[in-house]
């Protein structure tokens, strides 16, 4: 039986906390009133996912068309901004206080039961061999074109692997792992609200991201983190999508995110998944490298 939005919020909890939790805790967790929590309790517990307040093995079998099963890393890229670090080293190799800032990434997926971990590879591809020494389930998707396309050929490579799948742009410095989540009602690509912003962004309405554009103000404005969520339908239809629209007039040098937000947005309906600022960063220079590891600053 598929799973009311309600009835999900409730499940995730409980399977993703250890501990007991009231009716009145779970309110201020779900943010669904203390009556719907109620009344949404007895539904799982007639149906046999929850016994006494806690998920039953019937309630986590209910999750698992929801579970995050992959990840797919987007790594080829050669990070000209981060020049001359990047002359030697891809971006996602790149150590910030020590460690890998890739490898933050990885732990997270691990963290949250995430074991299929896919890297697409391209400038110094080789590079990442390195990473098998501390994460032997790594596996490599080449991607050829990486210095002749945009972004968009990283997820030709792996357009079959999209199905209850993140994707990363993976020179994110993440700070916060528990952003990313085990399991996951619908689509969804990670954001922060603001005000105003001048970088790449989300007008949201109820929820549902309605236009990706550069720059933008007001209540409805998501700044975009490029770390994106695609349940088993979506994956499906992405697999298509991403080689229409690659092989469309310019579609080379489209961003692979724009397939579902822009080119072929009416296939899909992708929520925003709210974050912060303190969660994670993209260091998009060599300056603001320097400014976060002073060890650079020399």
């Amino acid at each position: 039986m598929k799973l009311t939005r309600k009835q999900f919020d409730v499940l995730e909890v409980l399977a993703t906390t250890k501990e007991t939790l009231t009716q009145r805790k779970l309110e201020q967790i779900t943010g669904h009133s203390l009556g719907t929590i109620n009344r949404v309790i007895k539904e799982l517990t007639e149906s046999g996912y929850i016994e006494d307040g806690k998920i039953t093995n019937t309630g986590v079998n209910a999750l698992e068309p929801y579970r995050a099963k992959r990840a797919i890393f987007i790594a080829a890229g050669f990070g000209s901004r981060l020049v001359p670090i990047t002359f030697n080293t891809p971006k996602p190799l790149v150590r910030v206080h020590g460690v890998r800032i890739i490898d933050r990434l990885i732990d997270a997926c691990l963290e949250a039961g995430i074991n299929e971990i896919y890297i697409v590879r391209g400038y110094l591809g080789e590079l990442f061999d390195q990473l098998l020494y501390k994460y032997p389930m790594i596996k490599f998707l080449e991607n050829p074109l990486y210095n002749e396309a945009n972004n968009i050929s990283s997820s030709l490579v792996a357009r079959y692997m999209l199905s209850n799948a993140y994707v990363f742009e993976a020179d994110l410095l993440i700070s916060n792992p528990k952003i990313i989540r085990m399991y996951h009602y619908t689509s969804d690509f990670l954001a922060i609200k603001k005000e105003r912003s001048d970088d790449w962004c989300f007008r949201v309405k109820d929820g549902v991201i309605v236009e990706e554009k550069v720059g933008g103000e007001g209540d409805d404005i998501w700044q975009m983190v490029g770390i994106s969520y695609w349940n088993e339908e979506d994956g499906h239809k992405l697999s298509q999508d991403i080689q229409d629209v690659y092989t469309s007039p310019g579609g080379k040098e489209r961003y692979w995110e724009q397939v579902p937000l822009v080119y072929r947005k009416e296939h899909y309906q992708v929520e925003v998944c709210e974050c912060h600022d303190e969660d994670i960063v993209e260091i998009d220079t060599f300056k603001e490298l320097k400014m976060i590891d002073k060890t650079y600053d020399v």
